[in-house]
């Protein structure tokens, strides 16, 4: 149960937009408890929406990998690079480069006239704890996102797994992410040059909660290794993200099947 239990973690991570955008959320160990080194591969098939309050929807094959070393450090598309200064199974908590993947205006009719938001790496931070069997709260920060690399976003979340018997296991989460201005502005203001470019009305939104969002997610273990992974969320957007002009749907829903080795 012990080898559900860690590929269930992964299963987490490819709950929401997909397999890299994963990594914005939390640090999640992919390994058990008893093991110190090693990582997982996996492919899924992710459907969503084009951007964060889009009403189109968009579906992507990813790969992804994730490793970690016995000496704390680890690398991949999830988790990003950083470092788990906790020994204890219970606890992880350390510091992080992950990356904001940034918007193009490209990617939907409703963005035209607001420019791109380029591709940013974010520093931060994060602090985990288990304080019971398959309980876990989750908490991190990341800096850096947006054009002007002032983005400030922090992330709180527990969540939930429950065997269904010796080879499937159920899962549940919940998790709120609070931004700055700066990164709310980014992703859900217009400023004048952008009002003039568009069919939108200047907005400056402020800070504060951004979206809260659930999820439930089933692992299918067909072997030591191998793993079914299956997931489903839903996102409602909060504040004055849910107000701004280019919100055209203030809730969504996102899917995700996926296939993963762990070695």
């Amino acid at each position: 149960m012990k080898k559900v239990l860690a590929t269930f973690t992964f299963a987490c991570a490819l709950t929401g937009a997909g397999l890299a955008h994963a990594q914005s959320d939390f640090y999640r160990r992919v390994l058990p408890p008893n093991v110190a080194q090693g990582g997982t591969v996996a492919i899924a098939l992710v459907s969503g929406r084009e951007y964060a309050g889009s009403d189109e929807s968009r579906t992507r094959l990813l790969p992804g990998i994730e490793y970690q070393w016995s000496n704390g450090f680890f690398a991949g598309a999830m988790n990003g690079l950083g470092y788990n200064a906790s020994t204890r199974r219970d606890m992880a908590y350390g510091l992080r480069l992950t990356a904001d993947f940034g918007r193009s205006e490209n990617r939907s009719p409703a963005l035209q006239g607001l420019g791109d938001i380029e591709p940013r790496p974010t520093v931060g931070a994060f602090f985990n704890v288990s304080p019971g069997r398959g309980v876990r709260l989750n908490s991190s920060f990341r800096y850096g996102s947006g054009n002007d690399r002032q983005g400030l976003v922090v992330d709180v979340g527990a969540g939930w797994g429950m065997p269904l018997g010796p080879q499937l296991l159920l899962g549940t989460s919940i998790s709120s992410s609070w931004a700055n201005a700066a990164h709310q502005q980014a992703y859900f203001g217009v400023d004048a040059a952008q009002a003039s470019r568009s069919a939108l009305a200047g907005y400056t939104p402020g800070a504060g909660a951004k979206d809260v969002r659930v999820g439930a997610s089933l692992v299918y273990l067909l072997t030591q290794e191998w793993s079914v992974l299956g997931s489903v969320s839903y996102t409602e957007l909060l504040g004055s993200a849910r107000v701004s002009p280019i919100v055209r749907q203030k809730a969504s829903t996102s899917g995700t099947l996926g296939l993963a080795y762990r070695f």
